[in-house]
């Protein structure tokens, strides 16, 4: 005889929620391994948001000085596109 599923509490339920909303299965491996989801703002990577919106001197603040070189030469190549 099968046995009869026990249905999760509301307590239960927030906290499954919750902690999918935390981690993310991936493997490694082989392996099925959980690991914490990356950090998302407007669900863009928390990277990629800083890469597009963050002012060349909060980049240079914060060291993120390959940053600036990508935007810069990207600007140079658009300048040359434009000019011939």
């Amino acid at each position: 005889m099968a046995k009869v599923k026990k249905k999760l509490t509301a307590a239960q339920k927030k906290a499954k929620a919750e902690r999918q909303k935390k981690y993310m299965w991936v493997f490694m491996n082989g392996k099925q391994v959980r690991v914490k989801r990356p950090e998302m703002i407007d669900g863009i990577p928390k990277d990629e948001w800083i890469e597009q919106n963050a002012s060349p001197i909060w980049l240079h603040q914060n060291e993120m000085w390959d940053v600036l070189d990508a935007r810069e030469s990207l600007e140079q190549n658009e300048s040359e596109d434009i000019n011939g």
